[in-house]
């Protein structure tokens, strides 16, 4: 059987994407890395969120080998996956005005936290809110979206603005309007995302910038080791101990 080309097409695309943002989000990424460990050493806290695809990055970044302890997922029943049924019920929820404000007053962010909000177009109400809603409290918001549908779409949220307005810092994710990088005569829709690919990494490239500027200022960052390897478990025993009372997902 030979190689498929399209499958070559879509790695070339991608490797594309992550080659743009690498140079083109650069500054973006060490602000980001910065605002992180901001709030680790002065004792704050880290959340991320996301709604439908856009919170399995944000997923990836929490309680994870080789990942920081203190991110926490901000999650909302119904929106985190596909696991809700019906599925589209995720999507509705993304549209509900008011949610956000609920969701982050019953939630343990508070000022001086950081706030990583992910979505892609960045136009439903749902991210808006979130990043609107945690500025007012004091938190700091960084936003992973794609500018281009703030460019070439309309808010579905009151206001008209998208999550990119919201935000003290903003990652651009350079995905293109429909996020689907292949086409091919005899396919009627377009296919092949690479959302997923790129915002994951534009997360663990934060990530990376954090621990760099930690390092810098004399502190240890407080990542986690793979409990697969010999004494991993331990490590990351010692640093949700010495942490507990910043990391929210072991409650």
């Amino acid at each position: 059987m030979s190689d498929s080309k399209l499958a070559g097409q879509f790695f070339d695309a991608a490797i594309g994407l992550l080659e743009r943002v690498r140079d083109e989000e650069s500054g973006s990424i060490a602000a980001a890395g910065a605002a992180i460990a901001d709030a680790v050493a002065a004792g704050g806290r880290l959340f991320a969120f996301g709604a439908g695809h856009s919170s399995l990055a944000a997923q990836d970044v929490v309680y994870r080998a080789g990942g920081l302890a203190l991110m926490n997922l901000l999650a909302i029943p119904g929106t985190v996956g596909v696991d809700v049924m019906p599925a589209t019920l995720g999507s509705a929820l993304e549209r509900v005005d008011g949610l956000a404000g609920a969701v982050l007053d019953s939630s343990p962010a508070r000022a001086g936290d950081v706030l990583v909000v992910i979505s892609l177009s960045g136009r439903n109400a749902l991210p808006v809110e979130m990043a609107q809603n945690a500025r007012a409290l004091g938190l700091k918001v960084i936003g992973v979206t794609s500018v281009a549908y703030a460019d070439g779409t309309r808010s579905r949220h009151v206001s008209g603005g998208f999550l990119r307005d919201h935000c003290d810092i903003v990652l651009d994710s350079k995905i293109a309007i429909g996020d689907a990088e292949l086409t091919l005569d005899g396919i009627e829709a377009p296919f092949a995302p690479a959302s997923t690919v790129v915002t994951s990494a534009l997360m663990q490239a934060m990530t990376a910038a954090a621990a760099e500027q930690l390092v810098e200022r004399g502190v240890e960052p407080p990542l986690l080791r793979s409990a697969n390897v010999d004494g991993g478990h331990e490590w990351n025993g010692r640093v949700m101990t010495e942490y507990r009372d910043r990391i929210f997902y072991r409650q």
